[in-house]
């Protein structure tokens, strides 16, 4: 199982496919060539409007990309760990342990399963 990417990664990588350079997609999806290149390194995300521009510079779907948007995610998370800190305390270390014994986050999630 592949590692899931990050949006950035995944704007870079069809940006590449797609044979732009970062300037060339800046121009075309009307964002600076810094704006983008902040994108692509996870420090700022585009809006809504913007997404719909870099999905349809890119030839894709705009879902294609919002798959790859784990904000909302990470925001639920974040409030499940405020709201119940027992579970917080059993996440962080279950992350310490696998991290110390070098267990991916995928042979993480199949421990889990099973």
């Amino acid at each position: 199982m592949e590692p899931p990417k990050t949006f950035g990664q995944a704007v870079k990588e069809l940006r590449l496919k797609a044979g732009f350079s970062l300037r060339e997609l800046a121009e075309r999806t009307k964002v600076t060539a810094p704006f983008l290149s902040d994108v692509e390194l996870g420090r700022r995300f585009p809006s809504d409007e913007k997404l719909g521009e870099l999905a349809k510079a890119l030839g894709v779907d705009e879902a294609e990309l919002k798959k790859y948007d784990f904000r909302e995610t990470a925001a639920e998370v974040k409030k499940f760990l405020e709201q119940n800190p027992a579970y917080g305390f059993a996440f962080r270390t279950a992350l310490n342990q696998a991290q110390d014994k070098g267990v991916s986050p995928e042979d993480l999630v199949k421990r889990i399963k099973r």
